[in-house]
């Protein structure tokens, strides 16, 4: 298949958009407790709570859980879908990590420069001022987003795991066997 077509196709597909529409809604929920509280800190998610030179944000546990998902997860499984749909076969082995770390990379990419862009024009958040109450991520932590990008090509995996034992457990839970 060609280039342009199997970008159709993949933008046809229900799991690329299911992982997109998934991945901004939990890429959106610390902004929307940010704006409904006004505060930047969200308890849980803010660990450590100080940032560690000015590469590693504050709000660690919330970029490592979040950016698993958006962009860099629904970026890796839709590069899994383009390259299935350009090569007319499964994407198998070090072939399906290489597409997914490819997909990764091209979206976290583009919602770099989204965010660059956006903090450029200083929207100010209700928590703050300048720099530090802008909605937008500053472009030092930009390195940090592509290397959780690179390791979020396992996060399909984890999820269809998790997904299989809820399914198992549900089966067993039900007296049924999960294969019936």
């Amino acid at each position: 298949m060609g280039f342009w077509s199997a970008v159709k196709v993949t933008l046809k597909n229900r799991r690329f958009w299911l992982w997109q529409l998934a991945g901004v809604v939990i890429y959106g929920i610390p902004a929307a407790i940010r704006f409904a509280t006004g505060s930047v800190a969200i308890p849980i998610l803010n660990f450590p709570g100080f940032w560690i030179g000015h590469y590693i944000p504050g709000n660690m546990l919330e970029k490592v859980l979040v950016n698993a998902f958006f962009p860099g997860g629904a970026g890796g499984v839709a590069g899994e879908i383009f390259f299935r749909n350009y090569k007319g076969e499964a994407v198998e082995g070090k072939g399906k990590y290489l597409s997914r770390l490819g997909g990764a990379m091209l979206q976290t990419g583009a919602w770099s420069a989204f965010q660059m862009w956006g903090f450029s024009l200083m929207l100010i958040g209700p928590w703050g001022s300048g720099e530090f109450g802008n909605i937008f991520e500053h472009w030092t932590v930009f390195p940090f987003n592509f290397t959780l990008a690179a390791f979020s090509i396992f996060t399909p995996d984890v999820v269809y795991f998790l997904k299989s034992l809820l399914a198992k457990s549900r089966g067993k839970l039900s007296g049924r066997s999960s294969k019936s």
